[in-house]
Parts: C-alpha cells; structure tokens; sequence
C-alpha cells in the first residue's frame, strides 16, 4: 500500500504537523494509566493525533453509569474490562497502532508489567490516591535514572461544571482542587521533590447528589463482582464536558511536547523512549 494512502486518515494532522513530526509520532510510545471519564478521552485522542504505541492500563469494567462520561462505554460494552473495550475502539480508528491492554491495577507491585522504561510519555488518569502516588513516584524514579519518560498528571474533575475552569500547572502550584491537595500531601510524606505538570480544576466542587450508590442495594452497576464503587463514602457527580476536556487537554500536552522537541529535528528526542 502506497505511503500516502497508509497516512490518508491523518491527512489534516500531517498538513498542521509536517511530515517528519507525523513520523516521529508514529514512533512514540505513551501509557495511559486508568481509563475513565478522563483517560479514555485521552487515549482516543492520542491514537487520533498519530501516536503510535500505547500502552492502556485499568482494572475495572464497564459500568452503565459510564455511559454519561467514558468513550468505550456503550450499552453494549457494559461488564466488558475498560482496557480489552477501548483497545477495540483504538484499533478501530487505526489499525496500524500498537496497541497493549492490561486490565489490571497499576501499584508498585504491578508496576514492571507495564515496561515503563520504553514509554516516552505517561498520563496518569488513575483515581485511587495510593495508586496514583505509586505511578507518579515510579515515574519520576525512572526519569531520574535515565531522563525518561515525562509525566503528565490529571487531578480531580468529578463535582465540577465549568471546562473552562480547566488549568495546568507544575503539582506545586495546583490550587484550589482537594485531590491535587491530596496528592501533594501524599508526595510529602514520601519525601518526593520532583515535579511535574497537572491539569486541574479550580472550580469550587459542587455538593455530591443523593443518588443511588453503586454497589449498594439497587446498584446500577451489572457488575458488582469487579466493580470500586461500593468501597466509596460517596459517589460523587461528574460531566463528560469536564471530564472529556482534561483528557484532550492532556493529549495535547503530549503531542505539543513531542512536536516542539521535533519541529527541528524531525527525530525523537534522544531523552524519549519508545518499544
């Protein structure tokens, strides 16, 4: 098959990009940790914009109530795994991509199943506080050792309305947002330094509502075998508008980021890593 027809589907992006960024992106390797309302949006963004390796990351299983915010939530897809669900939809949109679906929890103990130090970029879209504190430190513990890969972290998006309020900022500077508050408690107590850049909200969290929780006696959830909620003091509210946005906004630190290393070069920077 001719070059141009293989690239056809990317035609605009290559026209924005150039051809040598196109090349280079097809060649960069990303990992999205927790596959939600915001990483799943940043995983089909990244794949719609040219990446070329991604690694996607998420025990759990559809649920019905992800339908309002998840790109692989449908119907259909309720009490499949997130990760085997939006692998099938990533490679849908470009079968050439190499895609990896691990259903499983990243945690320190997880943490080399997913080759990290062959991933040139990490967004951490992970929920649970311990977790993400585990990826973040894993993270910044290989790119001390060997420059590599580069994080980019979301914050909380559940309880708010406005995407506009959408901001990023180094973790150090984020306001205004309980679970970035959350996160840098729990670096502290770690004794972690680094830094790195979060996208975040500070639009003040409206009042979780009274709605059924999941889990609970009357679950919306089919799935309550495999299903977090249920270990949850409250379910809070969350908007696809919201959470669909931090997602692009993360993508887009990615491919900005590989673009600006590239735009001269035309060539992967020798600090990335790809497989």
């Amino acid at each position: 098959m001719h070059q141009g027809t293989v690239r056809a589907p990317l035609h605009r992006l290559e026209l924005l990009l150039g051809e040598e960024a196109l090349a280079v992106l097809e060649g960069t390797a990303v990992l999205v940790a927790g596959l939600g309302g915001v990483g799943s949006w940043a995983a089909e963004a990244l794949v719609r914009s040219g990446i070329g390796k991604i690694t996607i990351v998420d025990s759990d299983s559809v649920c019905i109530t992800n339908i309002n915010r998840q790109v692989q939530a449908l119907p259909a897809t309720v009490g499949l795994p997130k990760a085997a669900a939006l692998m099938k939809r990533l490679l849908d949109i470009n079968p050439r991509c190499e895609v990896r679906a691990f259903n499983q929890v990243f945690s320190r103990e997880t943490a080399p199943f997913f080759e990290i130090e062959k991933i040139a970029y990490v967004i951490d879209a992970i929920d649970s506080l311990a977790c993400k504190l585990d990826l973040i430190e894993f993270t910044a513990a290989l790119a001390k050792k060997d420059a590599g890969p580069r994080l980019f972290s979301s914050m909380g998006m559940a309880c708010r309305l406005d995407p506009a309020r959408l901001k990023t900022a180094d973790i150090w500077e984020t306001s205004g947002c309980p679970l970035a508050r959350l996160v840098r408690q729990g670096l502290r107590k770690r004794g972690f330094t680094g830094g790195f850049t979060a996208v975040y909200s500070d639009e003040p969290c409206i009042p979780a509502g009274t709605g059924t929780l999941c889990g609970a006696e009357g679950c919306l959830c089919s799935n309550r075998d495999t299903e977090w909620c249920s270990s949850k003091k409250v379910i809070n509210g969350s908007i696809v508008t919201v959470t669909a946005t931090a997602g692009m906004i993360l993508a887009g630190l990615v491919i900005r980021d590989v673009y600006s290393r590239t735009a001269e070069t035309g060539r992967l920077p020798p600090e990335a890593r790809h497989g």
